[in-house]
């Protein structure tokens, strides 16, 4: 092992020019696949291809900029690149040795360019452990893993210790799961381990369904080898043979790179007959999931696995007793295996001194909404939200004002803002009524409607709910009826009481984790944005101006300058005007598109989002010729 891994990097020349480019799903979207091809043909083309090494990388992280490119070994980060900016690249910065200043990063307020990776606020702040490989590793490419020191933690296992004592260093680690639960995995384990029945199973859960949460895909798809060491590693402490990795179908890449993943470490003996000379046996499958949200709760998984309705079992026996064909099943999500190698090979101690008393590590969540910087983030628990939205993602887009924060997936609860200096782990997200989840986080800002928010993931659940037990699936349909008439102004007295009653009730009786925390987004909001609900139901008024039944398009008199381009624009002839004449929106025949409210000018806005049907204007002052009257804006210069 040593020696393999000394002759794999002694095969390297680190000062020769290497481009590593990121070919994650978010990647592979923008283009990483032409810039590939155009990145081996321009090599060629200028005789480079032995002088310049390239390597397809997993995801970097900083989705919203791909594609990326990193040139080593300067370390030289380029942001955004296209086929055609490929040539330039190899002229000017592989051969010239010069910097290309468009491609780097610019910070939006300062624009101050950063030449360097990690030298970009979005990574500078962040702490990247399970995360860092993805970097550099080619996920097809064993000998990547292996020159970083990968499966060095299971060959350390195997050598030295015994399954007992693995066992015992994972729990004084205090790792707990990251999919969601956040329970102790050592304990779980343990249970499996010492639990009566054989064969005992150990499975990967690589089956996140939250929107907008990609971490277990960007890491499967970027590091299985982490992965399948963390998986084997685990097998060894519990008593294992036979691993199951459970892959939702729609993420084709992570399962083509760990079909790959799978049959090198085979091939190099790290999996099947005799791992390492050990006399321990372990192989893996992979189950490709039907893309049900439920699938991802243990027992549900299990059921699928077995090639049953993904549907969850009544929980008075655990998974971990009586799991896949009723033998003892231990269930981890792809970061808790993945942190597995990093705890043998530091040891518990060093994964102690990071985080926080109840929650260890570090742990990635995936950062998105109305955020200037979007895409995944690695940072120590006990991170505050504040750090987290500001320092690594860049404030709120557009300058407008932070509202709060969803955490935990659609499951989760939403934060407000007089807690943006809470320390993010497992407790301190529960104590405010949220969760951590998988490690969604979803940035929400003013002109958000809450009531709003909490209906789109209350619908989400009802048709992602299993529909096996009442108090979920009849909760959800009954939340979700009471939710859409409030946002359509048929929202009636009594109804916020009804849906406080139904979510302590769906807490309380569903049979699983999906039913007893689908009520969150809506308890959530109530404890925090009570007042909402009430300006919806008394008032009939949206104070985020945002749904539609609620509010109003209207144009301010004193500012039209009879550009037209509401007129021209409005899809429903609604609009009547002309030139020089003050434009008038006819409400009964407006569709609240809002269509004319994006294309008025930025300088003149003077089409107005108002709560309520707006008194319309005398009709000699609509039809005053603009002309004949001061208007504001500069509109007269203008035209």
């Amino acid at each position: 092992m040593r020696e393999l891994r000394r002759k794999i990097v002694a095969g390297r020349d680190l000062n020769k020019p290497f481009i590593t480019l990121c070919s994650g799903t978010a990647c592979h979207a923008t283009g990483s696949d032409a810039v590939a091809a155009a990145i081996q043909e321009e090599l060629e083309k200028q005789g480079l291809t032995e002088q310049v090494g390239v390597r397809r990388t997993g995801c970097h992280g900083f989705c919203e900029r791909g594609p990326i490119l990193v040139i080593y070994p300067e370390e030289i980060c380029y942001l955004g690149v296209t086929p055609e900016d490929v040539p330039e690249i190899v002229s000017e910065t592989i051969k010239g040795k010069r910097i290309i200043e468009r491609l780097l990063y610019a910070e939006p307020s300062t624009g101050e360019r950063s030449v360097h990776e990690q030298d970009i606020p979005f990574y500078k702040h962040q702490t990247r452990l399970v995360f860092k490989g993805n970097l550099w590793i080619d996920p097809t490419k064993i000998e990547d893993y292996l020159a970083l020191g990968g499966y060095k933690a299971l060959a350390k296992v195997l050598e030295e210790k015994t399954p007992e004592e693995v066992l015992e260093e994972v729990k004084r680690a205090n790792l707990r799961g990251r999919g969601g639960g956040g329970f102790p995995a050592g304990r779980k384990w343990e249970t499996t381990r010492n639990a009566a029945g054989e064969p005992k199973y150990v499975i990967v859960n690589c089956d996140e369904g939250d929107p907008g949460a990609y971490m277990d895909r960007s890491i499967m798809e970027g590091n299985p080898h982490r992965v399948l060491e963390g998986l084997t590693i685990g097998a060894y402490a519990i008593g294992s043979h036979q691993g199951f990795v459970y892959v939702r179908q729609e993420y084709p890449i992570a399962i083509a790179n760990l079909g790959v993943a799978i049959e090198q470490a085979k091939e190099y003996g790290f999996l099947g007959e005799n791992i390492l000379g050990s006399g321990f046996n372990f192989d893996v499958k992979v189950h490709r999931g039907a893309g049900a949200f439920v699938s991802g709760e243990s027992s549900a998984l299990m059921n699928a696995i077995e090639g049953k309705v993904g549907e969850p079992r009544p929980k008075y026996i655990h998974t971990s007793e009586s799991g896949v064909w009723d033998k003892p099943s231990n269930l981890n999500n792809v970061e808790t295996w993945a942190n597995v190698p990093l705890i043998i090979a530091k040891g518990a101690d060093w994964f102690n001194s990071i985080g926080t008393e109840g929650s260890k590590g570090t742990k990635i969540f995936s950062l998105v909404g109305t955020v200037n910087n979007t895409g995944l983030v690695e940072v120590p628990m006990g991170t505050t939200l504040r750090e987290i939205i500001y320092k690594i993602g860049g404030g709120i887009r557009g300058g407008k004002r932070f509202k709060s924060v969803q955490t935990g997936g659609p499951s989760g609860g939403i934060i407000p803002e007089q807690f943006l200096d809470t320390p993010v782990d497992f407790d301190e997200l529960t104590r405010l009524g949220s969760m951590m989840g998988s490690g969604g986080m979803i940035v929400i800002d003013e002109e958000t409607c809450i009531v709003d928010l909490a209906r789109y993931f209350v619908d989400f659940l009802c048709d992602e709910s299993c529909g096996k037990c009442v108090p979920c699936r009849e909760g959800l349909r009954r939340m979700r009826e009471i939710l859409e008439g409030v946002v359509a102004g048929r929202g009636k007295e009594g109804d916020i009481e009804m849906l406080e009653e139904i979510g302590e009730v769906m807490k309380k009786a569903s049979l699983c984790a999906l039913g007893t925390t689908a009520a969150n987004p809506v308890l959530s909001t109530l404890r925090y944005f009570r007042d909402e609900y009430e300006a919806h139901i008394a008032e009939k008024r949206c104070p985020a101006l945002f749904c539609k039944d609620l509010i109003s398009y209207y144009i301010e008199p004193e500012k039209c300058v009879a550009c037209l381009l509401c007129l021209k624009n409005c899809p429903e002839g609604a609009i009547s005007g002309g030139k020089k004449k003050v434009h008038v929106i006819d409400q009964s025949k407006c569709v609240k598109c809002g269509i004319c409210f994006d294309v008025c000018p930025p300088k003149v806005r003077a089409v107005k989002k108002i709560s309520g049907v707006p008194v319309p204007p005398p009709v000699p002052e609509a039809e005053r010729e603009i002309e004949r009257r001061k208007v504001r804006s500069g509109g007269e210069r203008r035209r």
